[in-house]
């Protein structure tokens, strides 16, 4: 059995063109989040620039960045999902990884 073919079956995957549009969907939604995080940072007032001054300022924007990406990405993942019809597996997905986090309660195993 082929590393696909294993990873079809973690996933639930039937096919190939299915295992195609879920990598699209993640190529996708990550190329999106980034692209859209720094206008977003932006419309809110969070700038490089406002964090020059102060110690660690340039890795302080970065974990702020990051910590505005994830949230966006998860998002994006349902988003996309649903534009390729794949809404059902992402889904299935951000519940899976939002329990692993500790959201257990929101999102109970059925």
């Amino acid at each position: 059995m082929g590393y696909f073919d294993r990873l079809k079956a973690k996933w639930g995957i039937v096919s190939n063109k299915q295992l195609l549009i879920v990598f699209i969907v993640f190529g996708l939604t990550g190329s999106s989040s980034v692209k859209v995080a720094r206008p977003f940072l932006d419309y809110i007032g969070l700038h490089p620039d406002a964090f020059g001054d102060l110690f660690l300022g340039s890795f302080l924007y970065w974990i702020i960045r990051l910590l505005v990406i994830f949230p966006l990405y998860q998002v994006l993942l349902i988003l996309f999902g649903a534009v390729f019809f794949q809404f059902s597996f992402f889904w299935e997905f951000e519940k899976k990884i939002l329990r692993r986090m500790g959201f257990k309660r929101f999102f109970p195993e059925a």
